[in-house]
């Protein structure tokens, strides 16, 4: 499903996926819990590419990241064959969270906005642990520098 990814801005990550009729419903537009899949792909390809992808994350780290919360904007409707960009901000680093902006656009116009908490727990106990420090150390290189 996802094309290509890359970054357009310094704090940016991009991918790009097509719309599949799988992806709609009998109208040809896409459902509306299909953006949390895409979001869900932007996310792991972003850490992907931070060189520290979910599976080294949970054997070396005894780590993953669950949704805490998500807030959620359906802006515009995306409809079978668009070519969507799929963004991921990360806004802000705490001890055992990240705070992420994402996006779902089209030719530019913004379709879909949300807010994302991830949440870094153990891998066996799932109860909230510190983000290890080499994750940190590559997402402060990856943050806004005015902090946001």
């Amino acid at each position: 499903m996802v094309s290509s990814a890359a970054s357009t801005a310094p704090h940016t990550f991009v991918i790009t996926t097509r719309v599949y009729f799988q992806d709609t419903d009998a109208g040809g537009i896409v459902y509306h819990a299909r953006f949390l899949d895409f979001f869900e792909r932007a996310r792991m390809d972003w850490l992907r590419a931070l060189d520290m992808p979910v599976r080294r994350l949970a054997a070396e780290a005894d780590v993953l990241f669950i949704v805490r919360s998500l807030e959620i904007d359906y802006l515009a409707p995306a409809r079978l064959d668009d070519e969507l960009q799929i963004a991921v901000d990360l806004l802000e680093v705490r001890g055992a969270r990240l705070l992420l902006a994402q996006s779902a656009t089209r030719e530019g116009e913004r379709l879909v906005e949300a807010r994302v908490q991830l949440a870094c727990v153990g891998r066996e106990s799932l109860h909230p642990t510190r983000i290890p420090t080499t994750l940190r150390s590559r997402l402060s290189a990856a943050a806004p520098s005015h902090g946001a």
